[in-house]
Order: C-alpha cells, then sequence, then structure tokens
C-alpha cells in the first residue's frame, strides 16, 4: 500500500452490524498494510475543529514568556507548555537525532474523578492536574470540548477494531475507558535558521498506545509515513479529515497483524516556503494504566510478552525526557 486510504465512517456510526463489518474490514486491511488511514464521516463538527485551532494558533503567537507562564514547574511533566527543541521523539525508538523543531502544548485526561483508580499512588503518576493558559480567552474550554470528543469518537474506532480482529465488539471498552492518554497541540514554527543536518520538525517514531487521531493542516513541511518497502511518502492532511494511526500496544494486542509505523514531520522546503509555519492537534488514546496488554486470544501464538499499558508508557517517555511522576 503506497498510498494512506481515507475511510467513511458513516455507515459504521448509523449502520446494522453489516455496515460496521464492511468498514471494520477496511481498517484491518489499511493496518495491516501502512499502519494509517484517514476517516471522514467521524460526526465531529468543523466548528469545534476550528475553534480550538484558532486558539491554539492564538496562543502560540503570544510573546514566549506568556507561553511560558503555561510551563509546568516540574520538568518532564506531560502538561502545559513545552518550548522548541525540548524533547527528540526518535529517542524513544532508540534512534539518534537533533532536538525536534517544534513546540506545544500538553493536555491531559479533563474528566478525573476522586476514584482511587486516579488519585491512588499509581493514578497520580497519569492523571497529573491540567495546567491552562491565561489567554485566549476561551482556550481551556475549547480544548476540553475537543478532548471530549475525541474520547467518543475512540470508542467508535477501538469497536470497530474489535469486529476486525474477531473478537467481541465491545472487548476493548473497559480497557480505554479510563485512558491515560493525553492531547498535543503541536506547532511547528517558520524556519528562519536552516536546522541542524538530520534534524526534522518531528523526527521518525512510532506512537505509543492505541489509536492517535490527527488534526493536520496542508502546508509545506508535513506528516510522512514509511511503507513497508522503506520509501517515505507524504500523507494528505486537513483540520477535518483525521488521520488515524496504531500505537505499538494495539500492535502487541494484534500479535504484530497490525503495523504500529514510523512516521516524521519533515520540514518546509529551503526556499520559497520557510515561512510555512504548521499547527497539528495530536489526540493519543493510550489504554487504561492497569490493562494487560497481551495477545487477543484470536490472534494465535504470541509474539510478546504481557506488559501493563502504564509501565510501557512510562519507559517510552523516559527515553523522551518525559516523566510520570505522583504529585503526592
Amino acid at each position: 500500500m503506497a498510498t494512506v486510504p481515507v475511510i467513511d465512517l458513516r455507515s459504521a456510526r448509523g449502520g446494522d452490524h453489516a455496515d460496521r463489518l464492511a468498514v471494520a474490514h477496511a481498517i484491518d486491511a489499511a493496518c495491516r498494510e501502512i499502519g494509517f488511514f484517514a476517516i471522514t464521516g467521524h460526526g465531529i463538527p468543523d466548528a469545534l475543529v476550528e475553534d480550538l485551532r484558532g486558539r491554539a494558533h492564538a496562543f502560540f503567537a503570544l510573546p514566549l514568556a506568556a507561553k511560558l507562564a503555561a510551563r509546568h514547574p516540574v520538568p518532564g511533566t506531560n502538561r502545559g507548555y513545552h518550548p522548541v527543541a525540548g524533547e527528540t521523539l526518535a529517542s524513544a525508538n532508540d534512534a539518534t537525532a537533533p532536538p525536534d523543531l517544534k513546540e506545544f502544548f500538553h493536555t491531559g485526561p479533563v474528566d478525573v474523578s476522586a476514584d482511587a483508580y486516579y488519585m491512588g499512588p499509581q493514578g497520580r503518576r497519569h492523571f497529573e492536574p491540567n495546567l491552562w493558559p491565561a489567554a485566549p480567552a476561551g482556550f481551556e474550554s475549547a480544548a476540553t470540548t475537543y478532548y471530549r470528543a475525541m474520547a467518543g469518537l475512540i470508542v467508535v474506532l477501538m469497536r470497530l477494531a474489535a469486529l476486525a480482529l474477531d473478537v467481541e465488539e465491545g472487548f476493548f471498552d473497559d480497557k480505554v475507558d479510563r485512558s491515560i492518554g493525553t492531547m498535543r497541540l503541536n506547532y511547528y514554527p517558520a524556519q528562519a535558521v536552516p536546522p541542524e543536518p538530520g534534524q526534522l520538525r518531528a523526527s521518525a517514531h512510532t506512537d505509543y498506545g492505541g489509536f492517535t487521531i490527527l488534526s493536520g493542516e496542508d502546508v509545506p513541511g508535513g506528516l510522512q509515513v514509511r511503507t513497508r518497502d522503506e520509501r517515505w511518502i507524504d500523507v494528505p492532511t486537513s483540520p477535518t479529515t483525521f488521520v488515524v494511526n496504531i500505537g505499538d500496544l494495539l500492535m502487541r494486542w494484534t500479535n504484530d497483524r497490525w503495523l504500529s509505523n514510523l512516521h516524521r514531520v519533515v520540514n518546509p522546503p529551503a526556499t520559497g516556503a520557510a515561512g510555512a509555519a504548521r499547527l497539528s492537534i495530536a489526540f493519543f488514546n493510550h489504554p487504561n494504566y492497569d490493562a494487560l496488554i497481551e495477545c487477543l486470544p484470536s490472534q494465535g501464538v504470541p509474539r510478546h510478552a504481557p506488559v501493563l499499558s502504564g509501565e510501557y508508557r512510562d519507559v517510552k517517555y523516559a527515553k523522551t525526557g518525559f516523566t510520570a511522576t505522583p504529585t503526592g
């Protein structure tokens, strides 16, 4: 597969079991071949997406001092603002590269209760309170609304995944309902200074968890994915046609039937488009921290040892400079 297929979810969302199964088979084919697909008919209103995009652009246009005011006081915490060149995503895959040329704002789950799952010793490692900027107005509300919408869309996608993988349709429901996933507003600023050799907007990496849902922009210097014959191809992006890819833990669940694929964000051309900034909104659904990730019963002889979702993410985060530290 040399392209990322576009899959319409309308029939799966409003149809019967046969309709859902047909869409599940299309997802299965994409995940087996390239690990990426784009979705339309997902039911997320365009206005909801545009609201967060507008406020995110306004935030990243602020002076650096104002953005740093929304930086978490504990280094390595995956909440709040992170300035340019603060991480190297390739290092999570044990590769070496210069720091990534992006800044980002990191949001965690927005609906957290006093339940021991969230507030106990393990929960505090993964459910840090969110930290919100003072400006622009409405940022917190827009981000919260978007996060909830993506969490609902994940339920649809995971049920389709279950059908594709020959397990009960609700198999994943209680494994992702208290997800430790996060949302990143990634901003790739214009490049007034040439990058270092080998330096990219986001170095080649795989995602760590289940499905990632990306809202991107069609500007130079965008997303690429590696094909099975090791060619890098561009992934067309737009704010409201979401790009979906699978992460490492979903690949392990499928016993490597599905591919958690390398992807990267390249630099804009050195001439003519160096001023092209780019925003993307990435929603990462990571299974509940206590979910045991092991080969599904439908997927043959296990190739991987079982692993707890939270422990796996801790290891990956540590490699990129993030930690999940109890708040006390």
